[in-house]
């Protein structure tokens, strides 16, 4: 399945997210390069890193960008060309990367009775160094690899910042509706496609259609 990939500064993007301007990312971003690893044929996350924490634009992010509640900041590195989830969360999320990548996502609204199409993916290319800010309403997942043509860049590290202990241990629950059965952490709920990883772990499977894969765009 070809989608087009438009840009985060273009007008259909604002639906999901928008472009956050006011902060020096340099510091961020140098100290993401240096101190976090970017796997070669894998993705790794990490919730939250001590190094970017440390930095005075962590606290700014948590002033400003969310009026003073408490974040993390983390990271999401490696190689990624597909879909293969959507997930959302209560609250924002920003994405600041070092390189170019591509944001595949998709409208909350657009899931009827647990399942959502792949067809409803929209791809956005966002520019290294740039804050993009991800709406609660738009669902998300890995970044991946900056497409061009038939050339794939050979990998991503992306600055993640969150609610405070979003993605770590699930909290154990009874289930009472639906949506329940799609946490899959603290404050994150998961739609897998059948194909993915996650799916295969256990994952509720919401994902209806081909996995998106941009190496075959």
């Amino acid at each position: 399945m070809k989608i087009k990939i438009q840009s985060v500064f273009s007008k259909d993007f604002a639906r999901y997210g928008k472009v956050l301007d006011g902060y020096d990312t340099k510091e961020l971003l140098s100290t993401l390069d240096a101190k976090t690893p970017m796997p070669a044929d894998s993705t790794v996350y990490e919730p939250g890193d001590a190094n970017l924490e440390a930095l005075p634009v962590a606290k700014e992010f948590s002033e400003n960008a969310y009026g003073g509640m408490p974040v993390q900041v983390g990271y999401c590195n490696g190689f990624n060309t597909k879909l293969n989830c959507f997930e959302y969360h209560r609250g924002s999320e920003l994405n600041i990367p070092s390189t170019d990548c591509i944001l595949l996502l998709a409208c909350v609204s657009d899931i009827e009775k647990g399942k959502i199409s792949t067809r409803k993916t929209k791809a956005f290319r966002v520019p290294a160094g740039t804050v993009v800010q991800v709406y609660e309403t738009t669902l998300h997942y890995a970044p991946c690899c900056d497409v061009h043509g038939s050339d794939i860049a050979p990998g991503f590290r992306v600055v993640i910042v969150l609610p405070k202990d979003t993605n770590t241990e699930k909290p154990q629950i009874k289930e009472k509706n639906l949506e329940d059965k799609m946490l899959w952490a603290r404050n994150k709920w998961l739609l897998a496609h059948p194909s993915s990883s996650e799916a295969k772990s256990g994952a509720y499977v919401g994902l209806i259609g081909e996995n998106v894969d941009l190496s075959k765009n």
